[in-house]
């Protein structure tokens, strides 16, 4: 029996929010056309991938790249993030022989990147298209790491020189680092939807619907040094969460609902927590915009220390949903209340903005695999 033709998404471990989006992708390539194989190559959680995939996929797991490495939710480390980008990038020529031995059993004919450089030098051997999808490349926030740079002379250019052997690069909003594609098509944000309007959302949660909602979301590093207990606005406030972010327990009928993670399940994902929550507590990242620009849910957010997205993502939040900034200090002290009460004081968004990025990333794939229409890189 031949074998059906394959597509390789390799999809970055670093926190959720590439595997997120690259899981509604996958998804909606896999409705429109069921004869696809898909395979998946990641580090990211095979739970949280349980939770969201909603088509067959075969998972190779293991790290595809090394990211950024985070203290918690809201610090990094520099030092160390420069430190495990340079070894992994010294195994480079290894792991790509690794990456063909494992690849080997199928037909690949295209391969997604979100967006280790590793994928694009695969395929590149494999002689295939190579598509990325993001809003930024590791070369352009390492650009940012300029003393731990100094350590690492050769790292950005080995990093550019695999984006190069890019195919096609899908830009999504909120970007930086495009230049390094020689071909590059913009297209709107990919964000998961939840199947429930705001008052459905709080009746499946059992929340009072009398009262508004602020939803506490980091991510998956969690935030256990917050006091929730100690929160200033829970007198008029429900507040939100699950138990990654801490480990306190909830009164059903109190003020702060907890929500287990295992709960998730086909009839509840986390989209439908954001999509009940006037107001989403967090710091900013691709996926959470995303996410509240497609539920209407406004935002407050703090710092994220010295991550060079933070700059480009709160210069243009304002145009695209009700935001506002609370200081790390207020976050922790637990004065919420008048920011909350502001946000909600705050008009809608100038315009409307299109989130249905997954279906316009689907059809760019399923037409490269089906008239190879883009060309594939030569592996210099």
């Amino acid at each position: 029996m031949p074998r059906s033709a394959s597509v390789v998404f390799y999809v970055s471990g670093h926190g959720f929010g590439h595997a997120s989006r690259e899981v509604e992708v996958i998804n909606t390539l896999s409705s429109a056309r069921p004869d696809l194989s898909v395979v998946l190559r990641s580090a990211v959680s095979p739970a949280l991938l349980a939770r969201t995939l909603r088509a067959p996929v075969t998972r190779l797991e293991g790290p595809c790249d090394t990211g950024v490495i985070q203290r918690d939710s809201v610090t990094h480390d520099d030092e160390a993030t420069i430190r495990e980008a340079v070894v992994f990038q010294a195994t480079m020529p290894a792991r790509i022989e690794e990456e063909l031995a494992r690849l080997a059993p199928f037909d690949v004919r295209a391969i997604v990147g979100d967006i280790p450089p590793l994928a694009f030098d695969v395929a590149a051997r494999l002689g295939v298209p190579s598509i990325a999808i993001a809003n930024f490349t590791w070369d352009w926030i390492y650009e940012w790491h300029a003393e731990s740079l100094h350590q690492a002379p050769g790292l950005l250019d080995q990093i550019r020189r695999s984006y190069r052997r890019a195919s096609h690069a899908l830009q999504l909003p909120l970007s930086g680092g495009f230049e390094v594609f020689r071909r590059v098509t913009p297209i709107p944000f990919i964000a998961r939807h939840s199947t429930r309007t705001r008052v459905e959302a709080r009746r499946a949660l059992g929340l009072d619907p009398s009262r508004p909602v602020a939803l506490l979301s980091f991510g998956g590093y969690g935030l256990q040094r917050l006091d929730v207990e100690a929160l200033d606005c829970l007198t008029d406030w429900t507040v939100l969460l699950t138990d990654r972010i801490t480990s306190a327990g909830s009164d059903p009928s109190g003020p702060v609902r907890l929500i287990p993670e295992s709960a998730f399940s086909e009839t509840l994902r986390y989209e439908d927590l954001v999509a009940a929550a006037d107001v989403v507590v967090t710091k900013p990242g691709y996926g959470i915009i995303s996410e509240c620009v497609a539920h209407g849910t406004a935002m407050l957010y703090t710092s994220r220390g010295r991550f060079r997205e933070y700059d480009c993502m709160v210069e243009q939040m304002p145009s695209l949903l009700p935001c506002r900034f609370i200081a790390q200090e207020d976050l922790f002290a637990g004065r919420w209340k008048d920011a909350l009460n502001a946000l909600m004081e705050q008009g809608p968004p100038p315009r409307q903005v299109a989130t249905d990025g997954a279906t316009h990333a689907a059809a760019f794939i399923e037409t490269t695999m089906d008239t190879s229409s883009v060309p594939a890189s030569r592996y210099d």
